[in-house]
């Protein structure tokens, strides 16, 4: 599911997986970050280059939501795209990041929650998160039946995404949740965007979604995405076959 470098140790791991929701974690997690190195969640820049570049233009304004320690900023401002806000609620990482990238200026890092993002509407060309959602999500118990709060919070994450991007702006979500646990929260139409969807990886497939705002979701997305606006049905009892004390099938069959 990571990469690490090559002499990175194992990060400590929460008592249980919805601690990956939870800030205190993540600040006791990237002390001495500045140092160490880069961590990073669904694979590093070069598992989906050939994905990711041909979406980006030299000048565009991006921004990486929930950063932590990874490498992605600094990688696409090796690439040529230099304009990079990025933004993690743990104050911890943010300030072992602009260290560790003071040397780069047009590299910017603010602490921020992303379900309430502190920039001007229209303000970036492309968002990018690579895990942020997942990490959101680890509080779930069923992925197929995701919680009200669930919804709820994935789709203030959502919200803020669609205000801060331009009309014509691109979001881009790296995760391993398949299209049939993801696309629905992605294919709501008052965000204003298009979905589309690839794979990268060898052997473990994650995956990589690209909306497009001022474009269009298809019948059958939107048939999707209003699926998780509707309450959970109960559970079908099962149906079992009987036997007749009054038909006697079995000697009326003709040979």
């Amino acid at each position: 599911m990571a990469c690490l470098g090559p002499s990175a140790p194992v990060p400590e791991l929460p008592e249980k997986n919805c601690g990956y929701r939870e800030v205190q974690y993540w600040d006791h997690r990237y002390q001495g970050a500045a140092d160490s190195a880069p961590y990073e969640w669904f694979g590093d820049f070069s598992s989906f280059r050939d994905l990711l570049e041909p979406e980006l233009r030299p000048l565009d304004r991006i921004l990486v939501l929930g950063c932590g320690n990874s490498a992605l900023s600094y990688e696409l401002f090796l690439r040529g795209f230099p304009d990079v806000t990025s933004v993690d609620y743990s104050s911890v990482v943010v300030a072992a990041m602009r260290a560790r990238y003071a040397h780069v200026p047009t590299l910017r890092w603010e602490t921020m929650d992303v379900r309430a993002l502190g920039f001007p509407s229209g303000s970036f060309d492309v968002v990018l998160e690579k895990g942020t959602l997942d990490a959101l999500l680890t509080g779930e118990q069923d992925p197929w039946t995701v919680s009200s709060e669930g919804i709820h919070t994935v789709d203030q994450v959502l919200n803020e995404v669609s205000r801060v991007l331009v009309p014509t702006g691109r979001f881009i979500s790296l995760t391993s949740a398949a299209p049939h646990f993801r696309t629905r929260h992605y294919a709501q139409a008052h965000y204003g965007w298009s979905l589309r969807h690839a794979t990268y990886g060898n052997g473990f497939h994650f995956h990589f979604y690209l909306m497009q705002k001022g474009k269009e979701l298809s019948v059958a997305q939107l048939a999707l995405g209003a699926q998780i606006l509707s309450p959970p049905r109960p559970p079908t009892p099962p149906c079992f076959l009987q036997d007749s004390d009054h038909e006697d099938f079995l000697s009326a069959i003709q040979l």
